[in-house]
């Protein structure tokens, strides 16, 4: 209430807060154009104006509450949900997806782990999946583990950095400094320049992108093996 107790035009605002222990609240001015409300639950709160009625939120709480996956996954899943059940009475134009995570961003240099939006489109929710979908797959790094870089592990990266002209050496398993440089060099190429590390701890993340771009060399290639 403090937080709208000076505003001049609360009237005409609509807001939703959850707090770090999941309370949540949600308050729609009288002024705001029908249909609109909301709806709030443990970690969430949900709310629209000019909807085509309270199915839609009813839609996207029961949706958030119900899918599996992390923050990111639940809140496309609702977006669609509420899309699905009618929402905006106006008709479609755009749709965003915001979520902010501790040093989430791109080299850890910001919060902004997702921050992706469609501004004008005939499909916009349809058009965010697809921009997710490859956002998901060719950029975000959910999980990253640190992967001990023994001398198989090692003489697989040798072989594959010598496939893309980057590593000149012999495929000795050794994280020397030429297979480091080579490495850093892959890297920078690829935005992932903040994985590389001073220790004998690969990211899985960067193993898993040379891994990508030389699909020619079968599994853990070793002695440089090759498909085909």
């Amino acid at each position: 209430a403090s937080l709208l107790e000076d505003d001049e035009a609360v009237r005409d605002r609509q807001v939703g807060l959850v707090d770090r222990a999941g309370r949540a609240a949600s308050y729609t001015g009288e002024g705001c154009m029908p249909w609109a409300g909301g709806i709030t639950g443990d970690g969430f709160a949900c709310q629209g104006n000019i909807l085509t009625g309270p199915e839609v939120v009813q839609a996207m709480a029961r949706t958030f509450e119900e899918a599996p996956g992390e923050l990111v996954d639940r809140l496309l899943d609702a977006i669609s949900a509420g899309e699905a059940a009618g929402g905006d009475r106006r008709g479609k134009q755009s749709a965003a997806l915001l979520v902010v995570r501790d040093g989430g961003g791109y080299g850890g240099r910001s919060d902004r782990y997702i921050d992706l939006r469609v501004d004008d489109h005939e499909e916009p929710v349809r058009e965010l999946l697809r921009v997710f979908s490859v956002y998901d797959r060719e950029y975000l790094v959910r999980e990253d583990p640190l992967v001990t870089a023994s001398a198989e592990a090692v003489e697989d990266l040798q072989v594959r950095l010598r496939s893309l002209g980057r590593y000149e050496g012999q495929v000795s398993g050794e994280l020397d400094e030429a297979t480091r440089t080579a490495l850093a060099s892959f890297a920078g190429e690829y935005n992932l320049e903040a994985k590389i590390r001073d220790d004998d701890q690969l990211h899985e993340s960067l193993i898993r992108e040379l891994r990508d771009v030389t699909p020619e060399i079968d599994g853990d290639a070793g002695a440089g093996r090759r498909s085909g």
